[in-house]
């Protein structure tokens, strides 16, 4: 069927509810609309699904999430992985706790037992909650960061993890074998719990979550003797890490927790926000008031599911509050871990920092001196978590710390997933620290710059909706493939990599070496003295992103020479 016939066959078959049959009726007149809703189906990737909400079949509905949940299933049955379950978990963004039980009903008529989270929980709750229950895989419903007329559905699997190859192809293969969505098996949420399939948990799986994550605290003492005066602003952005962020900091003794009271409970709208995402410094507007009218040290952000942190911290020369990059609270938290465990003689020989290719380089300069190994993967924390995986399966690695450019980490590997809730109380318990010894985590921040090299990343994205616009972001990525440059602005490219096609042209000598990951679109430049920049389409959002990575002798050199190399990438993309 052609998107017009799809259409209609969902305005007209019984199967569809009055309610989305009634949506559709009303776009009679809105042929482009017709067309974005059903020019195809929303696609599964390789983490599941992500779209706006509303009828069809390439938005979020709750026809969509059960085709979804059918090809999982269908690949459980498959794997005879079926008697250890599923457990999920669902954020606050709108028809979350709806699609979450979509998605238990579903796997429960296909004889799958559930452990379905009473109420909103942050997505690494839901990794640690698997691996605890013995899970074979894992639901969150949830878009992250993006605005608030989209969700998605993200899947993992036993290792806690969001789905890798070969089980994401896998699982893609079962989605899109289902060619009808009468094919979808679903029962009534009673009889499921009648049939004793579908399971809700919480409270007890909240405290194992917070203690799990207070054992990962290296300094107590330090934590105990400075927390009364540390004083916190937390807002959550109207998502789920609220309950969890103030309670581990209320646990450690954190007294002087301010939150953002009109951002404090939970709203799918996401109302005094245009983007819930800390990585835009719009989210911060509220918080930076409240922090400025109670004198904070720092100033703490979760997105709605509650796996990105974004930080403010004062400078104490000025008084003014400075943005944190994710590379540099990442780096600020990892240099911490790592100085501790050092002069507490518990950093292990074969340890490991993992990280992404669009990281920044800092992280190679803090792996030399601490004698640990410094592993890279692809853009996405999944593999992150991958590589705790192999670690102890072969014995390679003790894995001590993960980080990403986009606002994500883990400490511990009691979850498989970034973590803002350990990342914020990791992050407060370097700044008792630092506190301890006179200085911010601003200052802390100048100290590593100073000892390492001042390191600036950035990241520019180019937002491309509907179908012209994912042509124009292929049609870009294949321009760039296709004609590498040499140069950008004056500089020479030293070395190219296309990981799409697993080589690396090294310009000096033109020898061809392989990138050794998987295959993805991305396309990275490596130029002379730290310089890089990297180039892939978005795997969640229709957007290109542009990553810039340099070095220089000072802060304000750093930036100089980023914002140059930014706008030479600009300018090949046009």
């Amino acid at each position: 069927m052609d998107y017009q016939e799809t259409y209609r066959f969902w305005c007209e078959n019984s199967y569809f509810d009055e309610e989305t049959r009634a949506e559709l009726r009303a776009l009679a007149d809105q042929k482009e609309e017709i067309r974005e809703r059903f020019y195809r189906d929303l696609e599964f990737g390789t983490g599941g699904l992500r779209g706006i909400l509303g009828a069809g079949t390439n938005r979020m509905n709750r026809y969509t999430v059960r085709k979804a949940t059918q090809g999982l299933a269908n690949f459980i049955l498959k794997e005879n992985a079926a008697e250890k379950g599923v457990a999920i978990a669902f954020d606050s963004r709108h028809m979350s706790a709806e699609f979450a039980d979509e998605a238990a009903r579903c796997l429960c008529a296909n004889g799958i037992p559930v452990f379905r989270f009473e109420s909103l929980r942050p997505t690494p709750e839901l990794s640690f909650a698997l691996r605890t229950l013995g899970c074979t895989a894992g639901i969150v419903i949830t878009a992250s960061h993006n605005p608030s007329e989209y969700n998605g559905y993200k899947v993992y699997w036993e290792d806690g993890a969001q789905i890798t190859h070969p089980k994401d192809e896998q699982i893609i293969r079962e989605v899109n074998a289902i060619d009808s969505y009468e094919k979808v098996k679903t029962m009534s949420g009673e009889q499921a719990e009648a049939d004793g399939l579908y399971h809700i948990i919480g409270k007890e799986m909240d405290d194992k979550y917070i203690e799990a994550l207070k054992s990962l605290v290296l300094n107590p003492d330090v934590v105990k003797s400075q927390a009364k005066s540390l004083r916190i602003v937390y807002t959550p952005l109207h998502g789920t890490g609220n309950v969890p962020v103030r309670r581990i900091l209320s646990e450690l003794g954190f007294a002087n927790v301010f939150v953002v009271k009109d951002q404090e409970l939970p709203d799918g709208d996401f109302p005094t926000v245009p983007y819930p995402n800390p990585e835009d410094p719009a989210a911060f507007a509220l918080a930076l008031k409240l922090a400025k009218e109670v004198d904070a040290d720092l100033i703490l952000a979760t997105d709605p599911d509650a796996d990105r942190l974004g930080v403010y911290a004062k400078d104490s020369k000025t008084g003014e509050y400075v943005s944190f990059t994710g590379n540099m609270s990442g780096m600020l938290v990892c240099a911490y871990q790592l100085e501790q465990k050092k002069k507490k003689g518990i950093l292990p020989e074969n340890g490991a920092i993992v990280t992404t290719i669009v990281s920044g380089n800092m992280a190679h300069a803090v792996a030399e001196e601490y004698g640990v190994d410094l592993i890279e993967t692809l853009t996405g924390f999944k593999y992150i978590g991958e590589q705790i995986k192999w670690f102890e399966q072969t014995n390679s690695h003790t894995y001590l710390f993960g980080f990403e450019e986009s606002y994500g980490c883990l400490v511990g590997t009691h979850a498989r997933d970034k973590d803002a809730v350990v990342a914020v109380m990791a992050l407060c318990e370097a700044a008792a620290y630092y506190k301890s010894e006179g200085r911010t985590l601003w200052d802390q921040m100048l100290r590593l710059f100073e000892h390492y090299g001042y390191y600036q990343e950035s990241l520019y994205t180019v937002t491309l909706k509907g179908i012209e616009g994912a042509e124009k972001i292929k049609a870009m990525m294949e321009s760039l493939r296709s004609h590498p440059p040499k140069t950008i602005g004056n500089r020479p490219v030293k070395a190219f990599r296309d990981y799409k096609a697993g080589t690396i042209l090294h310009h000096e000598d033109d020898t061809v070496t392989p990138t050794g990951l998987p295959k993805s679109d991305v396309l990275y430049f490596e130029m002379a003295e730290d310089a890089w920049c990297c180039v892939r389409p978005s795997g969640t959002e229709p957007k290109i992103k542009l990553y810039i990575g340099e070095k220089g002798r000072s802060l304000a050199e750093a930036k100089e020479k980023a914002g140059a190399l930014q706008q030479d990438m600009i300018a090949l993309l046009r």
